[in-house]
């Protein structure tokens, strides 16, 4: 009766003026056979009207109240029906995809292309199958909003998912859909098209289900998805598709290249332990079976963590990817048989000052890199022109104090190596068969020498006044092969410092190391500050080279191990675990965006076999092995909440009298004082939202969903790790509110504090050089460079540091990592269309935006507080990298959602 109602209501023209008839699929569109959840009852719908074929018709045809909302009309012509009105959210895909090609297919989807809809109820037919509605919407070309109309018996129910079937030739990205009903889909997701794969998108309504509660109708639909992204673990990944597997990292070196020493072992095993990537299926390699083929085209990550067509043209990772295959390349092709030292310290101000010249004129790249690319007037080439860091702007001398050396230790690019000193003396737990003894060169006696008037060594150790930036095991193993290499030297170091009765930090001696060999037995030195002429050179020297360490566990280890890479195993697990419906994916969802094509990207250019980390820091083509020992000697997921990593350091002890629970070794901590506040307002909101769907423990352990997504994460996703016994277990809300917020805090805090800092604090490179490339002149000198560095030690110091290139191109890398969009997403700014959608949820985030707003009036507090000397004073940057927001470019402040640059 409905049916024939229906086509009573409709011209005869309708049915002619489609491309093709909209006829009911099964969901599974590959035409398997369709089980019986898969042949429901159908209600066949046409478009109320005849379509006219223009855009303006289609968005001006919008039935709306007063306000723009859309609004479901009773069908005064129909019995028991009601006619609901829809609006599609798109946006553009015009943004970097033009092609005359391109063009072309929009101008005929323009005239027949539909979106094809299915809507789903949470209600069941008398025959036990989903009830279900179809309609479509023409597509608008031009993005933006769009509507679609049609009609539901008052028995129907209330809806709960669509299904998506894009009949445009190229992929849409979907913002949202909003029904009439107040229903609404957030989607924030690309639908490919369906000339490349017949299967429809399924998307669910806003509102939250666990597996246990999920509407009957809706369960074959959850199931069915978390299939189709999982896929089979075969074949070559496509860019239109949505699958999310693991792979060991398998495709940084290039064996095929015969030119070059590109081949590089796997890392992800027993040999070489590390977390999985996103699995893209590329041919093997003919040279090494082991190792995935390399490509110039961009690494498959599933559709939805692909940027490339909605971010505005200042994303940032868009920029840094036209800046590695533009602007990278012609720096080494410039600076190519030149590859010069500084001559002078002058010739450092000069990046800033006069630019560097590359060959030829990049217009767009010039266009995407603002503050770096100047083309020059009435000249074929153009010119990098850096702006002065902010640290350099403030005082040009910073880099050379003592004090600022240490006080980055707390405020500055990497605050979260430091360690305090419980053991005494000091030793190493490498085998002294090989690496030679294992005692520090730092004696009691040195120490107590260099903080006389203050204490005494014993007061110093007893009262956790002393501290250490400790790089001796993990950098020794490396020290004799990477002497081997061309232009780069390596020693093992260990960096003691005392805490003042100010509170701040200065440092006391520096330990650098070389390993025994065949040919001569084991080189340890320790340098101290001095006011003597040699002595004091010579500990600015060897503060370069525990700066280039520094900077490589930075960017090896803090930056790339514990975010980018420790994270992208989490977001493979959620996808392919938990349903778009399920709370823990779309509480975690904002948390997760880009960041795999991101890691894609550095695969490609950065940490591959010869790019940019190789050819810049110090371990050289061994930066990647030695990330892969950091893994398995450091990584620990209990330690990664940030409480527990300064527990783990020594930096903080559990105190329930003090301000979050702890109290902190060194009281004026920037790094983890404005860190806590940020990792308590995270587990305030994680809290209110796991006790919100999870009252009770059972709920917890019962949840199949949740129990195999963090069973996927210790066991694959971070499988060289899994019989760990330190792993959190699953059983309680605690438990679940710990896990959850350790991967949140990971995404936002910690990424923004050792990444937006980067161009402030290493854009003078002297202040932190990613290289030392000669060794230290007392280290078995000839008596020709001994007197060369009598005669001129400020020459021994700029060949130290990196060549022009090397500098060139990393000061571009680290001026593109610290800017922020213009539509970055930070942290509490924006509620998610899912979280509105349970009023406890949504005052629950509000009460997490209003805590984030207030930490940003606290951290300017503290910035003016001038007892706080690791935060203020003459000449000094004050923290900010954990303030909460930004505005867009470098800015040194700013915690977006996720780890999206």
């Amino acid at each position: 009766m409905f049916n024939s109602q229906i086509n009573q209501s409709h011209s005869f023209h309708n049915l002619f003026t489609l491309q093709k008839p909209f006829l009911a699929r099964d969901l599974d569109a590959t035409h398997h056979s369709s089980s019986s959840a898969y042949s429901p009852t159908t209600i066949l719908l046409l478009p109320t009207t005849t379509k006219k074929f223009n855009a303006t018709h289609s968005r001006s045809t919008r039935p709306t109240s007063a306000g723009g909302k859309i609004k479901a009309i009773k069908n005064p012509l129909l019995a028991n029906i009601t006619k609901v009105s829809g609006v599609i959210h798109t946006k553009s895909t015009y943004l970097f995809s033009v092609t005359p090609s391109r063009v072309l297919d929009d101008a005929l989807s323009f005239v027949w292309t539909y979106v094809l809809l299915e809507f789903v109820s949470k209600d069941l037919d008398s025959k036990g199958e989903p009830k279900r509605v179809k309609t479509k919407a023409p597509y608008d070309t031009f993005g933006g909003q769009y509507t679609f109309h049609f009609d539901v018996p008052d028995d129907f129910g209330e809806i709960g998912a669509v299904l998506v079937e894009n009949d445009y030739r190229n992929k849409i990205y979907i913002q949202k859909i909003e029904l009439s009903d107040k229903v609404t889909f957030t989607c924030n997701s690309w639908v490919h098209s369906s000339r490349d794969n017949p299967q429809r998108r399924i998307f669910f309504a806003d509102k939250c289900y666990l597996p246990s509660e999920t509407p009957e109708a809706l369960k074959s639909l959850r199931k069915k998805d978390l299939e189709f992204i999982r896929g089979t673990g075969e074949g070559e990944r496509k860019a239109f598709e949505r699958i999310y597997d693991y792979d060991v990292y398998n495709d940084l070196g290039d064996p095929d290249n015969k030119k070059s020493d590109l081949a590089r072992p796997v890392l992800g095993g027993k040999k070489f332990p590390y977390p999985r990537r996103c699995r893209t299926g590329r041919k093997m390699s003919s040279t090494d079976p082991l190792t995935e083929t390399r490509s110039s085209d961009p690494f498959y990550v599933p559709i939805d963590e692909d940027f490339s067509e909605i971010k505005s043209v200042s994303f940032g990772a868009r920029t840094l990817y036209n800046l590695l295959l533009s602007v990278i390349p012609r720096i080494g092709t410039a600076l190519i048989g030149k590859d010069e030292d500084f001559l002078l310290f002058e010739d450092i101000d000069q990046l800033f000052d006069e630019g560097v010249l590359i060959n030829g004129s990049d217009k767009e790249a010039a266009s995407v890199l603002p503050r770096i690319i100047h083309e020059v007037a009435d000249a074929p080439d153009d010119l990098i022109k850096f702006d002065p860091p902010e640290t350099v702007r403030r005082d040009t001398f910073f880099w050379l104090r003592d004090d600022e050396f240490s006080r980055q230790m707390l405020a500055g690019l990497n605050p979260c190596s430091l360690q305090l000193v419980t053991e005494w003396p000091l030793m190493s737990k490498l085998d002294p068969k090989v690496y030679g003894p294992p005692e520090s060169a730092i004696t009691k006696e040195i120490v107590e020498r260099e903080i006389k008037g203050f204490m005494t060594f014993d007061e110093a150790l007893a009262q956790k006044k002393l501290f250490m930036l400790d790089y001796h095991d993990l950098l020794l193993p490396y020290v004799s092969k990477t002497r081997d290499l061309e232009g780069v030297t390596l020693y093992g170091s260990r960096t003691l410092m005392f805490l003042t009765p100010a509170g701040t930090l200065t440092p006391v001696a520096i330990e650098l190391t070389r390993p025994s060999s065949e040919w001569q037995p084991q080189w340890k030195h320790v340098y101290t500050p001095s006011l003597g002429a040699t002595g004091s050179w010579l500990w600015k020297l060897a503060k370069a080279h525990v700066l280039s360490h520094d900077s490589g566990v930075h960017q090896l280890v803090s930056h790339w191990l514990r975010t980018h890479c420790a994270i992208e195993p989490y977001i493979i697990a959620t996808h392919r675990n938990l349903s778009q419906i399920h709370p823990i994916a779309r509480l975690l969802h904002p948390h997760f965006r880009y960041t795999l094509k991101i890691n894609a990207l550095a695969r490609q250019s950065l940490i591959n076999a010869g790019g940019i980390i190789e050819s810049t820091f110090s371990p050289g083509k061994y930066c990647m092995q030695l990330c892969s020992d950091a893994y398995d000697l450091l990584w620990r997921f209990d330690h990664e909440a940030l409480p527990a990593d300064l527990i783990s350091r020594g930096m903080a002890v559990e105190d329930e009298t003090a301000p979050h629970g702890l109290k902190l070794t060194i009281e004026d901590y920037p790094y983890a004082n404005d860190g806590l506040i940020l990792w308590d307002a995270i587990k305030q909101w994680v809290t209110s939202f796991v006790n919100n769907y999870y009252p009770k423990a059972s709920l917890v352990e019962s949840d199949e969903e949740l129990q195999a997504w963090w069973n996927e994460i210790r066991t694959v996703g971070h499988g060289d790790k899994k019989d760990e016994s330190w792993w959190p277990h699953l059983k309680t809300q605690d438990d679940l509110i710990g896990i959850v917020s350790t991967i949140i805090w990971v995404a936002s805090g910690l990424h923004s504090a050792v990444n937006f800092g980067q161009y402030d604090f290493a854009g003078y490179f002297p202040n932190r050089p990613t290289i030392a490339r000669t060794k230290m002149p007392n280290d078995d000198p000839t008596d020709k460079e001994w007197q060369a560095f009598l005669n001129r030690p400020e020459d021994a110091l700029l060949k130290c540091f990196p060549s022009k290139k090397q500098a060139t191109i990393v000061m571009a890398i680290l001026d593109v990592l610290s800017t922020h969009s213009t539509d970055e997403e930070y942290i509490g700014k924006t509620v998610e269309g899912p979280f509105e959608a349970e009023p406890a949820i949504k005052k629950a985030y509000e009460e997490f935006r209003a805590r984030i707003n207030e930490m940003e009036l606290i951290i300017d507090s503290r910035n003016a507080d001038h007892n706080l000397r690791n935060r203020s004073g003459a000449g000094l940057v004050p923290y900010q990298l954990l303030k909460p927001f930004s505005e867009a470019g470098v800015t040194g402040k700013g915690v977006p959602n996720s780890v999206s640059i």
